[in-house]
């Protein structure tokens, strides 16, 4: 069966949650490096030398491991475009050791002189245009004669300044955005990446989250808005403060004023901005849009109820909004019912079976996972928002790529826990996460937290209890 493609960032993802599986990065470097030998064997003439070109990145690592390979049958040269000390990774570190007999000096290198160079400068990492060394490596490349060998993408791409190479041998599926006329002709190879590495959500996706700069200030590690209350009080509590735990600097909430002082006393480090009377209502849409304005993410439905006032409020600031959005509990009735309010809307919706079906229209198998992952992704692919289905295995898709979470446990039934996922969710949004891989941290995060909480706790456990280890489970994996 051919594999799908996969986007270029999740290649991080995939090695991370294989580690987190029991298959060790040095064991995947070394399936990699065996596979490019493999290739450029087949294509080598008697007397023919090699050259591998190598970063000081893992990529330059898969070379090192395929150095050692070809020099038993072939002769090879090793080259290192940067100094030794710079090598990144301890495992690419251990395999440049193993392959230090075939290291030359890089001032040497004339592909020239070469019937095969092996391109193991650059992976999926880059940002933007190769910097030198690489870019005038890469232009040698591309003027000489050599037959080249990528390693797992062309060095360079996807910007214009990118090896062209005959073959590519590519690991475990190819990256989104290759084809014959980028890559040269594409060899998928396998190299022990568990299926369930990309299928389930782990401490992989958190390599998507953006990096906290040193020199942050207040703000710039996300707001978040959170529109709920009235008749329950705790809900919305539960979102923001899941949100601040999430690592956001600010989370506000709107919230009818019968509820204000209630979500006010669940912590100081809520901003609570009451809405005059008791419920949601049409009157307070242009207030609400306005605090929106000034956030990354809003969550909306946590404790809102399902006045038909409350409803018609729900998707008039839906409709209107333009922040990214976690839609949840009676929102999601209120946007079922009127799908085009999410007409261009960007965001994360997270219904259970019941709310599916009040969002869909439809019923999830109960039973039949297959069929449940399909229905999420047909469903999010039509609505075009990220569809995080909660239940005894979680399923989330963006409608084209769909991913499951296992890590939670039975005691998670306790009242507040959806909330607190909404808030989790919201807050990675607004620490600039795609709504797909916010709603991935968010289960993974989740879950992980209430099974720590759990482990104190037992059937015990509240919804604080989880929020309360959001951070360790950040901090352990970001």
């Amino acid at each position: 069966m051919k594999k799908q493609a996969i986007r270029p960032e999740e290649v991080k993802v995939l090695d991370v949650n294989s580690t987190y599986l029991g298959v060790r990065a040095i064991q995947l470097m070394e399936a990699a490096g065996t596979a490019v030998a493999k290739q450029v064997l087949t294509v080598l003439r008697q007397g023919d030398r090699v050259a591998i070109l190598c970063g000081k990145g893992n990529n330059g690592g898969d070379g090192f491991v395929a150095a050692r390979h070809i020099a038993r049958s072939a002769p090879v040269d090793l080259y290192l475009v940067e100094p030794e000390d710079e090598v990144v990774s301890d495992i690419a570190k251990i395999n440049l050791a193993r392959a230090r007999d075939n290291l030359r000096s890089v001032d040497l290198f004339d592909p020239a002189n070469y019937h095969v160079v092996v391109d193991a400068l650059l992976g999926v990492g880059l940002d933007g245009r190769p910097r030198e060394p690489y870019a005038k490596h890469i232009k040698r490349l591309n003027q000489s004669r050599a037959e080249v060998v990528s390693v797992d993408v062309p060095s360079g791409w996807p910007s214009d300044l990118r090896v062209k190479p005959a073959v590519t041998v590519t690991f475990h599926a190819p990256k989104l955005g290759m084809n014959k006329g980028n890559s040269g002709r594409i060899v998928v190879a396998d190299i022990g990446i568990p299926h369930d590495a990309e299928l389930y959500c782990g401490p992989g996706e958190f390599s998507l989250l953006r990096r906290r700069r040193k020199d942050a200030h207040k703000g710039d590690a996300g707001r978040v808005l959170v529109v709920g209350g009235g008749p329950y009080t705790g809900a919305p509590a539960f979102s923001a403060m899941a949100a601040m735990r999430s690592g956001i600097d600010l989370a506000f909430v709107n919230t009818p004023e019968s509820a204000a002082i209630p979500v006010s006393i669940y912590s100081p480090s809520i901003i609570v901005r009451p809405l005059k009377g008791e419920i949601l209502s049409k009157d307070h849409i242009g207030e609400v849009l306005d605090l929106a304005k000034g956030v990354d993410a809003v969550a909306i439905g946590p404790g809102l109820g399902s006045e038909r006032e409350t409803l018609e409020a729900v998707q008039s600031i839906v409709r209107r909004i333009r922040k990214p959005l976690v839609i949840d509990a009676d929102a999601i009735a209120a946007c079922g019912a009127r799908k085009d309010v999410l007409k261009g809307k960007n965001g994360v919706i997270t219904p259970h079976a019941g709310e599916f079906k009040k969002l869909t229209g439809k019923t999830v198998s109960q039973e039949d996972l297959d069929e449940r992952m399909e229905a999420v992704r047909e469903a999010a692919s039509r609505l075009k928002m990220t569809i995080l289905l909660k239940g005894p295995v979680d399923v989330i898709s963006d409608g084209a790529y769909t991913k499951l979470n296992r890590v939670h446990n039975e005691a998670m039934t306790v009242g507040g826990t959806g909330d607190v996922l909404t808030g989790a969710v919201a807050g990675f949004m607004a620490q600039g996460a795609t709504p797909f891989t916010a709603a991935r941290l968010g289960a993974f995060t989740v879950g992980l937290a209430g099974n720590m909480a759990f482990e104190e706790l037992s059937y015990g456990l509240l919804a604080t209890d989880v929020i309360d280890k959001i951070p360790y489970v950040v901090r352990r994996y970001s």
